[in-house]
């Protein structure tokens, strides 16, 4: 801000409180009755008369506190032009920006301690650690419940992390990874491929012969051919029994449980037609290694004693 504005700025600030504080002193002083009196203003409305009163003291009283407080307001912080204030360990000057960092650095200075001692040691045994789980419960409650749940057991394209299904694969280090960096999984729309017809054949034999649902008695498919056109677009990526394939996070579809949106056959055809995208959001940026570490030990834990 330039020399000009900032005087500017100020003057005008001042100036105004200077002013209210000669109105409220003059309008008290001006006032004609110092006590409560039964004479009025002299005009009514709906047979309601104005007495001539004074302004009770604990209102004038107020009205100064909030005068003398906005005094010390601009005393402490930032607000008269390119005054920066006087509040203690703010040499710079006072920002929202530089209040949130001070309370960060000091959270970190309490609590980085034991978030290191805990990333020193393996995944399988912080998910051990009764005082560590419940941080990490904290943590997913705080950043990971909005997406996967209070209890982690998802939602319609967002996974389970309290089962054995895992799209990028169930290994201590490789839930660090998918937390630490992040998840793209993209399914391509295969109905301009495949067409209509191959959609309803490949996504009834997805659903028939590799997860084992059945189908609806109404209707009748060609197994066969939904297992060539499986054959000819599908096996690059889910394999050729259909296991999936961690590395390109693509599901294992004879395992239906995992199927995070849907195993219904109008959802799986949805699903083949049309395609999916999925992200999970990288979180090193916001919480560091260490606070990464810990969250994954907790979804870790989830899914340690659960039957396959």
């Amino acid at each position: 801000m330039s020399t000009f504005w900032s005087w500017y700025i100020t003057a005008l600030t001042i100036g105004t409180l200077l002013a209210l504080f000669w109105l409220i002193f003059a309008t008290r002083k001006s006032e004609t009755h110092k006590t409560e009196t039964e004479q009025t203003m002299g005009h009514a409305f709906d047979g309601i008369e104005e007495y001539d009163n004074p302004l009770p003291k604990w209102w004038f009283m107020l009205f100064l506190g909030t005068l003398l407080f906005a005094i010390g307001y601009l005393a402490l912080y930032p607000g008269l032009g390119n005054w920066k204030g006087v509040l203690p360990g703010y040499e710079d000057g006072w920002t929202q920006v530089g209040q949130w960092q001070r309370e960060v650095d000091q959270a970190d200075e309490l609590y980085g301690p034991i978030f290191a001692k805990y990333a020193a040691m393996p995944l399988e045994e912080v998910a051990k650690d009764p005082q560590a789980l419940k941080m990490g419960g904290r943590m997913f409650a705080t950043y990971c419940s909005v997406c996967h749940g209070s209890d982690a057991k998802g939602a319609v394209g967002f996974p389970n992390l309290a089962d054995n299904h895992w799209r990028w694969g169930g290994e201590p280090a490789a839930i660090k990874t998918s937390i630490l960096n992040g998840r793209m999984g993209s399914m391509p729309a295969w109905a301009t491929v495949i067409g209509e017809d191959g959609v309803q054949q490949v996504a009834a034999y997805v659903r028939k012969e590799l997860a084992g649902l059945p189908l609806p008695a109404d209707k009748s498919f060609d197994l066969e051919q939904g297992a060539a056109v499986f054959a000819a677009n599908c096996l690059a990526c889910h394999g050729a029994e259909g296991k999936g394939m961690a590395l390109l996070g693509a599901p294992d579809l004879t395992s239906p449980a995992g199927w995070i949106y849907g195993s219904s056959l109008t959802q799986l055809q949805q699903t083949i037609r049309h395609g999916r995208n999925g992200q999970m959001p990288a979180q090193e940026q916001y919480l560091g290694n260490d606070k990464v570490h810990l969250l994954a030990a907790y979804v870790l834990s989830l899914s340690q004693n659960k039957a396959q």
